[in-house]
């Protein structure tokens, strides 16, 4: 049925567009009776109020802004899911948007959240991105923005992340239990935060409890080029006995080319990865990972997002702890 007006409840009523109007909103002056009525009514007619009028009227909106930079990356995914179910619990809905990792759209994409008047934004930043000042700019314009997993370097920003240090010094010290000896470590994209602080802290602590293990470190981010890595790593007189993952994209590429090669895991090498927990489970053996969980993250971002739209005080910074989950692979 098409969206009913004020007219049509009004006319059908015998009442003025004004009363209906003012009924809808649980006016004082308005008996109960008549409420019952116009809401009832309205109800069966399916009228729904113009979102945009009500925009104007109250200039809060109830929308939500979420800036990843792929809606296809499982992390990201479970996130949004996360944001979407707390978000629809306190009648927020929420406006996804991406990067495709440009800064160019980023900006872009920032610009349409504020002609939009979101309430609140939570992003991840690009790869490109240098300059935060778009941020800064919802931030002045009383626009909480909450950054999540790719986070800025600056300081004065609120943040909610996984502890990036902690999953690497996690993943190393499975590795170096094993007794593994010939580590080949790869990584995400080496201009993000996240990448820095997780090969930093993984290199540190094979050197630092397995002094003797050759770890070799690249930089592949894609599942294509972990591949080409991974067959020409084993073309090599000393290939590696466990392959260190950061990613799922990451992982995919790793288990392709030990297909290719018919390599026996973890037999013939072991693998581990940093993960949000769906890819692991698509092999056989199930790949030992440390969970990261996207809708974790997605939970907690919403509570600080909550808090600083309600006006309470919250940790500018939080981080979420992981933990080693045991598969096959290692």
């Amino acid at each position: 049925m098409q969206q009913s007006t004020l007219k049509k409840l009004s006319e059908a009523l015998g009442i003025s567009i004004s009363t209906v109007s003012r009924a809808l909103k649980d006016h004082p002056d308005i008996s109960a009776s008549t409420k019952l009525k116009v809401k009832e009514l309205a109800a069966a007619m399916e009228y729904e109020p113009n979102s945009y009028a009500v925009l104007l009227r109250t200039k809060q909106s109830n929308v939500l802004g979420i800036l990843v930079p792929s809606i296809t990356n499982f992390f990201y995914d479970s996130f949004i899911a996360a944001v979407e179910d707390e978000a629809r619990k306190f009648g927020y809905t929420v406006l996804i948007m991406q990067s495709g990792d440009s800064a160019a759209t980023e900006v872009a994409n920032v610009s349409i959240f504020r002609k939009h008047m979101v309430m609140g934004l939570f992003a991840t930043v690009s790869i490109e991105t240098e300059d935060i000042a778009h941020f800064r700019k919802m931030e002045d314009m009383d626009v909480p923005v909450v950054f999540f997993d790719r986070v800025p370097e600056e300081k004065e920003v609120y943040t909610v992340c996984l502890s990036d240090a902690d999953a690497a010094r996690i993943a190393a010290e499975a590795i170096i239990e094993k007794k593994k000896k010939n580590v080949l470590a790869l990584f995400g994209h080496p201009h993000l935060s996240i990448t820095k602080v997780r090969c930093k802290t993984f290199v540190e602590t094979m050197k630092a409890n397995s002094p003797d293990t050759i770890v070799s470190v690249d930089y592949p981010e894609q599942a294509d080029p972990s591949e080409k890595i991974v067959l020409n790593a084993f073309r090599s007189s000393n290939p590696p006995d466990v392959i260190f993952c950061m990613g799922d994209l990451i992982l995919i590429g790793v288990m392709r080319a030990i297909h290719q090669l018919n390599l026996k895991v973890p037999d013939d090498v072991a693998v581990i990865g940093i993960s949000n927990g769906f890819i692991p489970t698509l092999f056989n053996p199930v790949v030992t990972y440390v969970e990261t969980s996207g809708y974790k993250l997605g939970k907690q971002a919403f509570s600080q997002m909550l808090g600083r739209l309600k006006g309470e005080p919250v940790a500018e910074n939080v981080c979420i702890e992981s933990m080693l989950v045991k598969g096959g692979s290692l």
